[in-house]
């Protein structure tokens, strides 16, 4: 089993690096401010479940594989990328109507689930941090390197999704008040597509 002192600095290295502001976190916060509260934990719970088959993926080895293979790494960083620029883009393009706030489509619990699970596994940079950071923290000498793994990316799925949970509770709240001003309202939607296009512009000029 992982060691005490290894255990310890572990995750005083990921408490530093879940709260810096990253792709999950400006997920997490574009759906909640937009959509609400719930939106907003189902996208950190799908991320976090992204980040399960990322870990997954480490201990088996596919990560490997897709990350010495330059085709299959550009392959999903492009897929990635396109599919964060088309939810940017139909957030940008949706119409909202600021005299009836309550008639304008709002993203179920479910879908933002789904979406979130989807941008997460097609990010072939969390693959990579897996597959390069998980393993630093791994001692033969502690036993099973397959069951150091799993720990090690549970604990990170899980003060990762703290860190999202934080930030869609909060986010929500403000994004209720700020919904109920007109101009907000019809320029938020933009403001977020923007944010998603970035993201995924970013994912597309990232080498390895």
């Amino acid at each position: 089993m992982i060691d005490q002192t290894t255990l310890i600095t572990y995750l005083a290295i990921l408490l530093g690096f879940v709260f810096i502001p990253g792709p999950a976190v400006l997920l997490t916060l574009a759906r909640a401010s937009t959509s609400g509260t719930r939106t907003g934990i189902a996208t950190a719970l799908g991320i976090a479940a992204g980040d399960l088959v990322h870990t997954a993926m480490a201990v088996i080895g596919i990560s490997a594989v897709i990350l010495a293979s330059a085709f299959l790494f550009t392959l999903i960083k492009y897929l990635g990328a396109a599919y964060l620029v088309y939810l940017g883009l139909r957030a940008i393009f949706e119409k909202v109507d600021p005299a009836r706030p309550a008639a304008t489509a709002r993203l179920s619990s479910k879908a933002a689930f789904r979406q979130a699970i989807l941008a997460e596994v097609l990010n072939p940079k969390s693959a990579l941090f897996f597959l390069a950071f998980l393993p630093q923290f791994v001692r033969p000498e502690n036993g099973s390197v397959s069951l150091q793994l799993i720990v090690l990316g549970v604990l990170f799925v899980l003060m990762g999704l703290l860190s999202t949970l934080v930030v869609a509770i909060s986010a929500g709240g403000v994004g209720a008040f700020l919904r109920r001003n007109p101009v907000v309202l019809r320029w938020q939607n933009k403001v977020v597509g923007g944010i998603y296009c970035a993201l995924g512009i970013r994912l597309a000029l990232q080498e390895k």
